[in-house]
């Protein structure tokens, strides 16, 4: 029987008393904010909303806690907006959606920065020494596409760089019970052939960094086959799909095809339509997955939105996170539905 694990992707929508009240200070301080550099009373915001996302969650139930991400503006792209290496250039559309992001122009060596680091070092601390905390980062495939290179000179050493300095960020990570590495570029906008097995290397490579579980998950759409049978090269845990805004018969395909890793992560509540699931359906579309992968029994099957949630109004995802939670919890014991 599968280890059914409630969690999320991250990048939380913000409280509403924080967007008017980030707006406001904001306003004064652009000239920090640039760089990531948030002065006392914005820093302090960002305290209190990350205070109450984990708060949210606790109450919710789920299984892994997350920091949220509050801070990400620009949203995937924020561990290369913020770095000292960046220039910020033109605003980009995030994915094929109505947000939006700067363009993060590499202009010198991704060194290390610390700042992912020191938003998980204060929610560790607000969870305490059992805090079942789950890391959050985009992947390195997907950082990279997010970014403009104009500095390394090469897609492949471009690449290698930015899971450098991934890997080098995770090393300075508190203890983490899972990292999920989100990459919704490997099926939006695959690897070539010739960035196919480096983009699994670069995988490889910032996954060997933790002592964690590791998880990609891809969202928004299928993979492609050859794409697919080289991440699973990748020291891994988990491979995640998306199963609610995706083509979920291809991602099937491929897995019953290529098969996958002995955990599975399965998009299965909708973080961009406000409509709220039932537990029930969830843990449904758990077990209607398991059943049609009839070569594998799972480990453990992590439960978890299918994208980011900050497109959702905090009430619904609140409410969400609670379907999430009774959901993945009631997985082991329903039945599949053909």
């Amino acid at each position: 029987m599968t280890d059914a694990v409630a969690t999320t992707l991250g990048l939380f929508p913000l409280p509403d008393w924080a967007k008017s009240e980030l707006s406001d200070l904001k306003g004064h301080q652009k000239a920090d904010l640039v760089s990531g550099d948030e002065s006392g009373d914005v820093a302090d915001a960002y305290d209190r909303v990350r205070s109450e996302v984990v708060s949210d969650q606790r109450d919710a139930d789920l299984d892994r806690i997350v920091e949220g991400q509050a801070r990400w503006d620009d949203m995937l792209a924020h561990p290369l907006t913020v770095h000292d290496s960046v220039e910020t250039g033109g605003i980009v559309r995030y994915y094929d959606n109505n947000n939006f992001y700067r363009d993060p122009r590499v202009v010198d060596d991704l060194t290390f920065s610390g700042d992912v680091a020191d938003e998980l070092s204060a929610a560790a601390e607000l969870l305490g020494d059992d805090a079942p905390l789950q890391a959050v980062l985009p992947g390195p495939y997907t950082l990279a596409a997010l970014a403009s290179d104009e500095h390394y000179g090469d897609d492949r050493e471009f690449l290698a760089a930015v899971a450098e300095f991934l890997a080098g960020e995770i090393d300075a990570f508190p203890s983490h019970e899972t990292l999920f590495l989100l990459e919704p570029s490997f099926v939006t906008d695959a690897p070539d052939d010739d960035l196919q097995e480096p983009a699994s290397e670069a995988v490889d490579e910032v996954a060997a960094a933790t002592d964690a579980d590791v998880v990609v998950q891809t969202y928004w759409e299928a993979f492609e086959e050859k794409p697919y049978a080289h991440l699973m090269d990748a020291d891994v845990d988990a491979i995640g799909f998306d199963l609610v805004g995706a083509d979920r018969e291809a991602n099937l395909e491929c897995i019953n095809e290529y098969g996958t890793k002995a955990d599975i992560s399965l998009g299965v509540v909708d973080g961009q339509n406000t409509k709220v699931e039932a537990a029930e359906t969830v843990a449904e579309r758990v077990a209607w997955t398991h059943g049609q992968i009839p070569a594998q029994e799972f480990e453990t099957t992590y439960a978890t939105y299918n994208t980011e949630s900050f497109y959702l109004p905090v009430n619904k995802h609140l409410a969400k996170l609670d379907a999430l939670a009774e959901g993945a919890h009631l997985a082991a014991t329903t039945e599949v539905e053909a």
